[in-house]
This record gives structure tokens, sequence and C-alpha cells, in this order.
């Protein structure tokens, strides 16, 4: 096992805390501020750091409970956004150079406002890829976002900065976005847990759209628990998104107690699976199954429909719906763009109106045989890598683990299912490996649980990073 068991702060454990008098939420801000002087200028977690509203919103918890006013597990809690979310401090620049300062100024978004409103401290704003897209660009004025298990890995992207922040401790939990993998990559690289929600449960007005139809907005946190009780706060439909939906089920917290007893587990078993991860990598995913299996769930082998097709698509149609909106400016600002973010970007241009209508009529039909292929094995949930391999190098890195079928993110946003990535270990090098869990659009209360079942039996997020508060 690489790494340390240090037992680091938790949502969970720190809002226990607070309510037993062992911490204030002013100590725990301080130290995280504290961890950020010492740790972001490796790290690259911050692009935007608000200190002062920070402690005074602290402070302000500290006499809200206090006095008895308990506005949930959140409530006093060290939070990073992603900076493509809008934020009252401001400013919100997607890393980029392109956006435009005003989109900023909307002030808080759903999500923003709701952490809010539970009581959360938002500390600043995380780093991200440029517009949620691409690798990172050294040629550019911006932050490089690292991996705290080693500086010359890369975080994954695009929600990098919350990713390395909650495993170096500098935040307890913050938001990202996934179009792609953009929130469970970096859970993946970094050793913590990510949560991608069933589409349209979170809303995402007041965050800079990539692929509208593929975008997500969701917790990332070092447990499932962590990620839930985040759930709990920024799910739920909301007027200004018309693409969100409801979801009566009870709280998320709630329903993590269900365990996995007679829950029937699907393991992924299709070739790109095998292909696109090394053996390490495969032999932490029989585990945990095995982990899952001996506290009473059933698992069987199972190969899905149009997995190869799911993952194409997704990569083509995120890329044409991204290039319609980023298309004036990349005709009047291209070299303000990174470079890999508008050769990416520019791909968008040669996908035509057939092919995209194409790419969405496959997806149609493989979201459907994909639930027709699962409804008759009777599987509850899938599950497989997150990613193929550990960490890349920012140089140098090994062409298989770069490679598109290393990545196993895909499919889960072209259906829209909910998708969560926990630590399960590490490769030979001792950097995290990730085990995604899936579930039905709507199940997201099942799909936690089975991710908090198995960290109840395993401490893989537990560990720490050499580079930790």
């Amino acid at each position: 096992m690489s790494g340390t068991t240090t037992t680091p702060w938790t949502i969970e454990s720190a809002a226990a805390a607070l309510r037993a008098g062992e911490v204030t939420s002013v100590e725990l801000t301080s130290a995280a501020l504290a961890a950020a002087d010492r740790l972001d200028p490796q790290l690259g977690t911050y692009l935007a750091r608000f200190d002062e509203t920070a402690l005074a919103r602290a402070a302000q918890a500290d006499a809200e409970l206090a006095a008895g006013t308990d506005l949930g597990p959140l409530h006093g809690i060290p939070l990073g956004i992603k900076d493509i979310l809008a934020t009252d401090e401001g400013p919100t620049t997607a890393q980029s150079l392109v956006l435009d300062p005003s989109w900023g100024e909307q002030g808080d978004g759903p999500v923003v406002a709701r952490l809010r409103a539970a009581g959360a401290v938002i500390t600043g704003k995380t780093t991200t890829m440029e517009f949620a897209i691409g690798r990172p660009d050294f040629a550019k004025p911006f932050p490089i976002p690292r991996n705290p298990w080693n500086p010359d890995r890369w975080t994954g992207g695009s929600s990098s900065g919350t990713g390395n922040g909650v495993a170096a401790g500098l935040i307890l939990g913050g938001i990202g976005t996934d179009t792609g993998g953009s929130i469970r990559l970096p859970a993946a690289y970094n050793g913590i847990s990510g949560h991608k929600p069933t589409y349209g449960l979170v809303p995402k007005s007041g965050c800079v759209p990539l692929g509208l139809t593929y975008d997500h907005i969701g917790p990332m946190c070092r447990s499932a628990w962590d990620c839930a009780a985040m759930l709990d706060v920024i799910a739920g439909p909301d007027p200004s998104d018309r693409t969100t939906i409801d979801d009566p089920r009870p709280g998320y917290v709630a329903g993590l107690g269900r365990g996995v007893a007679g829950l029937r587990v699907g393991v992924i078993a299709n070739h790109r699976i095998r292909t696109g991860s090394g053996a390490s990598t495969l032999a932490a995913v029989e585990a945990a199954v095995a982990e899952l299996a001996a506290a009473g769930a059933e698992a069987s082998e199972i190969e899905l429909p149009y997995y190869d097709e799911l993952c194409v698509g997704a990569f083509l149609a995120l890329q044409a719906e991204a290039f319609a909106w980023h298309r004036p400016t990349l005709a009047t600002r291209w070299a303000d763009y990174g470079r890999p973010t508008r050769l990416t970007l520019a791909q968008g241009a040669l996908i035509s109106a057939g092919d995209l209508v194409q790419v969405e009529r496959v997806r149609q039909i493989a979201r459907r045989a994909v639930l027709d292929a699962i409804d008759a094995a009777g599987i509850d949930v899938l599950v497989g890598p997150t990613t193929g391999y550990g960490a890349t190098a920012f140089k140098g890195a090994d062409p298989a683990a770069i490679d598109s079928k290393a990545l196993h993110t895909p499919p889960w946003n072209a259906t829209g299912w909910p998708a969560l990535s926990v630590p399960m270990g590490f490769d030979p090098d001792g950097l995290p490996l990730g085990l995604q869990v899936v579930g039905r659009a709507g199940a997201d209360d099942l799909v936690l649980a089975v991710g908090h079942a198995y960290q109840q039996r395993t401490a893989w997020h537990l560990q720490t990073p050499p580079l930790h508060a």
C-alpha cells in the first residue's frame, strides 16, 4: 500500500468534530488556507483565493452552530469551486485569456448559492484545463496543476485543482464538472472520490458550458459519504436550467446504509477495458469486486453492447458542441487560446451536421441497448476501472496510458447515468487507481451506497500523498 493512513479530515469527520466542540470552522479554514500557503506554489490548486470572506464565513458558521443553528453537514466546511462556475466574489476565468470578464459578473449560480445556504465556506476558485478541455499549456500565464503523489505527474482534467486540493488537504471537498470524465479522472489520479450525477440532477446554469448535452456538475471529496452530503445540497431542479429534473428519493446520506447484500454487480468485460488498462489496474478491479462479494454482493462479468460507439461518439459530439459555443472567439482570438485547447476545439469544425445526427441516433440506440442488457442480466450496478492507468507524466508518458482507450468514463456522459470513482489501490509507481461504479439514470443513491460500502471495508480513500497538509 502506498501513501500513509493519517486519518485526514473528511467532511463527515469534520462535521462531527464541529458539533462535538473538538474543532471550529475558523480552525478548519485557517488550517486549509495555511496549507494552501505552503503547498499551492507546488500544486497549482488555486486560480483565486477568498481568504478574507472565507474566514468571515467560518466565524459566522461557528457563531451559528454555537447558537443552535445547524444547516447540515456542510456547515462550516471549507470547499473549493472549479473556476468555470460563477461566484459572487469573482473572478471567473475558465483558466483562459479568452473568456469575457463580464461573464463572471452574474454572481453565484444555483450550485454555489445552495452550498452557501448550507453554510459552506468557499475558499476560492480552483484550477481547470482551459474551458474544461485539453491538457495543460505551459506557455500560458496560469498555474499548472500537479499531482500531490508525484509532482511530475498530471492531476488529470479538467477538474484538476479540486482534485489535487482535496487530496492534499487544502480543501475538504469541492465542485467539479464532467463532460467526458472531468470529475472522475482527477478523482482517480489523485486518490479521492468523485461523483458525476445523473444528467439534469444538478443545475448547470452559472457554469461555462463545454458540451451542453454531456455536461454534468458534481462533488469531489475524500469519501462517498462526503459526496452524498454535497449531493444532498446541490441536487434538484432550478428554473434557470430547463434540463434539470426532480428526484423524489430521500436524502443521499440517508441511503448510504443499505449496503450491498444481494446486489447484482456487473463487471464490465468489454475488449476495450482489457486492452485499455494495465495489469495492475485490472488486478485492483478484481480485488475490489472481491471486497464487494465479501460484503454480500453477487458479481458476474458482462459485455455491454455499443460500448466502443458510446466512447467514440461522446468525444465527437462534445467537440462539436464545444466548437459551436467557441466558434466566434476561435475565429478572432485563436492565439489567445492555449494550443491544446484550440486544436481540440477546432476538431469540432470537422464534424458535419449529418455526423452529429448520426452520433445522436447511435447514442439513443446504445443507451436503450445497454439498459436492456443489464435488465436482462438482472444487474443493479456496473463496475470497472475509471481509467486504465495511474496519472500520466507531463512528458514522456506511456502511449498506452494517454490513449483514448485508457479512458473508461465517456460512455456514461453519453447515457447521462450516474458514475462514481473511488480509490481502489495503487499502481507499481505508487500512483492511485480508481474504481468506477455506474448505475441506471436516477440511481445516484445506489451508486453512492455501493461506493460507501466498499469504503467501509477498505482504507484506500484515507491514504494521504507525500504533499499533504
